[in-house]
């Protein structure tokens, strides 16, 4: 047992590439597949950022698609989450499931909650795979909105955690949570006590992992926590996958620490 709850982030960046992959012919999967072997011994999932693909065209698409297809034959157990954030009108919705759940084979898609049930169900219609619905994020703009309350107090992303649970189960259903809320985490609890949360913006983002497991975590664990760029971009020379490795150890023993500490291991 890995005794991790550990995401590593896939964000490949052209321009942060240590130098001396950008003579491979492709240098974002040859940066994910050093990346990838890594630190798979010390997470459990990955989660590639679409924005960083698409903005190289079919290049990022093809590079993309071969990081996927090296994840599944050499490290079945990961579990893969296309960071996307998609969400349309039905039948638009239908087509991203289709893109990620037939074309790509992911598990999982996060997806955004704000036009409601029917942009979201058709990503439910896949047997075995999952949502991740935005619900409280790290970002400062998080307050513009989801921070929002009605007449009888309810916050929007409250409303949200509400809403969605009628459209699926703890056992297709997890939440994006950011690691800077502290202590919402505990509402998020009340509402969500057995669902998992994806929870990005530990590290480089300053979310504390402790405060997170303190607030966050359930009987189960139930977290599933994100680091990017303080994994993959911790150093830039031709050792960068060593150290990438080494950082990925780091969190995955204060993992193990904090699952101990509940007895969970």
């Amino acid at each position: 047992m890995k005794q991790s709850f550990l995401c590593v982030g896939l964000d490949a960046d052209i321009r942060k590439l240590p130098a001396c992959l950008l003579q491979e012919e492709d240098p974002i999967f040859s940066f994910n597949k050093a990346i990838i072997d890594a630190t798979a011994p010390y997470c459990v999932a990955y989660k590639p950022n679409l924005a960083f693909y698409e903005s190289m065209g079919v290049r990022g698409w093809v590079a993309f698609e071969k990081t996927v297809a090296y994840l599944r034959q050499h490290y079945p157990d990961q579990f893969i989450i296309a960071d996307a954030k998609r969400g349309d009108i039905g039948n638009t919705s239908a087509m991203y499931a289709r893109t990620f759940f037939e074309e790509t084979n992911l598990d999982a898609v996060t997806v955004a909650p704000y036009m409601g049930e029917d942009s979201v169900t058709p990503f439910l219609t896949y047997e075995g795979k999952w949502v991740v619905l935005l619900a409280l994020t790290s970002n400062k703009g998080s307050h513009d909105f989801q921070l929002m309350a009605d007449e009888q107090g309810e916050r929007l992303f409250e409303k949200v955690l509400r809403k969605s649970q009628e459209w699926a189960g703890s056992d297709r259903m997890m939440y994006v949570v950011g690691a800077t809320q502290g202590r919402a985490f505990e509402d998020i609890r009340r509402i969500v006590p057995d669902h998992f949360l994806l929870v990005p913006g530990v590290g480089a983002q300053g979310g504390s992992l402790e405060e997170v497991c303190r607030y966050g975590m359930n009987a189960q664990c139930g977290l599933l926590v994100n680091s990017s760029r303080a994994i993959i971009y911790a150093d830039s020379t031709e050792d960068f996958a060593r150290v990438a490795g080494e950082k990925a150890q780091e969190v995955q023993r204060q993992m193990a620490a904090e699952l101990a500490a509940r007895n969970l291991v």
